[in-house]
C-alpha cells in the first residue's frame, strides 16, 4: 500500500536529541574531550562573569559552538545561528534542547569578543591538549612549524591615505547604501602613506612576487608529526619578519629552558631563521638541506649497500640513457617512422618554397 504525502503535526515530541546523532558519530568522541576540557576550566569562567545581573549565554555552550563554526567553515555568525536554528546535530553538540531558542547574532559575537579577551581561547586549547585521550597522540620529539596568510574581512575600497582620516559612506550627490566609488588607477599605495578605514590593523601585503597584494595578516602554525595536530598557533600583522618570529616564540614553549631534551624542527626557508634563540640553540640543532641534482644519485640507505644502477628500457633522443635502480637492460622498441622522414610530406601541411 503506497504511503501518503502527509506531515501530521505533532503537539507533544518525546525524542530525544541523543537518539538522534548515530553512535558512532565523529561529533560524538569529540565532545566528550571538549565537555572534560571545559570542565577544567570552570574556574577561568566564573573569574571573568561577573556574580550579579542578568545571566548571558553559557561560556561553554559559546565554545562549542565555535567549534561547529569552524569545523564546517561557517563564515559568519549569523549563519552560524541559522544553521543552529534548524540543524539537531549542530543543537545536540552545543547543549540546546530542541525547544530552546536560539540567541541573536549580536549577543553571540558580543560574548565571544568577551571570551577571547579573557584569553579563554588559549587556555582551551591548552585544557584539551593535556587530556589523556589526546595527550597519548602527541609527539613531544618531532614538530613542523609554518605560515600563511589570512585575508583580512575589509574591503581595498577602505584603503584610503591617511590624511584623509576615516571617512565613509558615499560621496556627496551619491545615492547611500554604499560606499564611494574608487579608482587606483596611477595611483601609488604602501602602507606608510595608506590605512584601511575599516580594519587598521590589516596591512598590505603579497605573498610572492607576482602575485597581488591584499589587507591581510599573517596566521602561525606548530604542528606534531606524528598525527598532525596543532600544538600551537598564533596570529600577528603582516612583515617580513612575523613568520621567523612567531616561530621562534611558539618553539620556546615546548622546549626544555636547560636544552637537556632534542627536539626537530621542520621548516621551510621563510620560517627558518640565520640565528635561533639560546634555549632553541641547545635543544635543536640547525640542519638545512637543499635538494639538488646530485642528491637524487642512488645512495645507501638504512645501512644496507646502494643498488647499483643500471640502464633502463628508454633512450633519449640525442643517444643518452636514463638509469633506474635494480634493472637489467631491455631491447629498445623503436618508434615507427613518420611520413616525413620517409621523404613523403602532408599535403596540409607542406609549404611553397620561399623566394627572394
Amino acid at each position: 500500500m503506497r504511503g501518503l504525502d502527509e506531515r501530521s503535526g505533532e503537539l507533544f515530541s518525546y525524542v530525544d536529541l541523543e537518539q538522534r546523532v548515530p553512535a558512532r558519530h565523529p561529533l560524538r568522541a569529540i565532545r566528550g574531550i571538549v565537555n572534560e576540557a571545559l570542565g577544567a576550566l570552570d574556574d577561568e569562567f566564573q573569574a571573568i562573569y561577573a556574580s550579579t545581573g542578568r545571566p548571558s549565554i553559557p561560556p561553554e555552550k559559546l565554545l562549542r559552538a565555535l567549534l561547529l563554526q569552524l569545523f564546517h567553515g561557517i563564515r559568519s555568525e549569523r549563519q552560524m545561528m541559522e544553521r543552529l536554528d534548524f540543524d539537531l546535530s549542530f543543537r545536540w553538540f552545543v547543549g540546546l534542547g530542541i525547544d530552546d531558542a536560539v540567541w541573536d547574532a549580536s549577543t553571540f559575537s558580543k560574548n565571544r569578543d568577551r571570551l577571547l579577551d579573557g584569553d579563554i581561547a588559549t587556555q582551551f586549547l591548552a585544557a584539551i591538549l593535556a587530556r589523556p585521550r589526546v595527550k597519548r597522540l602527541l609527539s613531544s620529539d618531532h614538530f613542523s612549524v609554518d605560515g600563511t596568510l589570512i585575508e583580512a574581512w575589509c574591503s581595498m575600497k577602505s584603503f584610503r591615505p591617511r590624511e584623509e582620516g576615516n571617512v565613509d559612506g558615499p560621496a556627496p550627490g551619491e545615492p547611500g547604501g554604499r560606499n564611494a566609488e574608487v579608482d587606483f588607477r596611477g595611483e601609488k599605495r604602501s602602507n606608510e602613506t595608506h590605512a584601511s578605514t575599516t580594519d587598521p590593523d590589516a596591512l598590505l601585503y603579497r605573498k610572492s612576487p607576482g602575485t597581488g597584494a591584499k589587507l591581510c595578516y599573517m596566521g602561525h602554525v606548530l604542528m606534531e608529526n606524528r598525527n598532525g595536530l596543532v600544538v600551537d598557533a598564533e596570529t600577528t600583522r603582516v612583515s617580513g619578519h612575523a613568520e621567523r618570529l612567531a616561530a621562534l616564540e611558539m618553539i620556546d614553549g615546548i622546549v626544555d629552558p636547560d636544552g637537556s631534551r632534542r627536539i626537530t624542527i621542520g621548516a621551510d626557508k621563510g620560517t627558518m631563521p640565520a640565528s635561533l634563540s639560546p634555549n632553541c640553540a641547545n635543544a635543536m640543532p640547525r640542519r638545512t638541506s637543499r635538494r639538488t641534482r646530485a642528491a637524487a644519485a642512488p645512495r645507501s640507505t638504512a645501512g644496507r649497500p646502494a643498488i647499483p644502477a643500471t640502464p633502463s628500457a628508454c633512450g633519449s633522443a640525442n643517444g643518452s640513457k636514463k638509469y633506474s635502480a635494480g634493472r637489467s637492460p631491455q631491447p629498445v622498441r623503436q618508434r615507427p617512422a613518420s611520413a616525413a622522414s620517409r621523404g613523403f610530406a602532408s599535403p596540409s601541411r607542406s609549404r611553397p618554397p620561399l623566394t627572394t
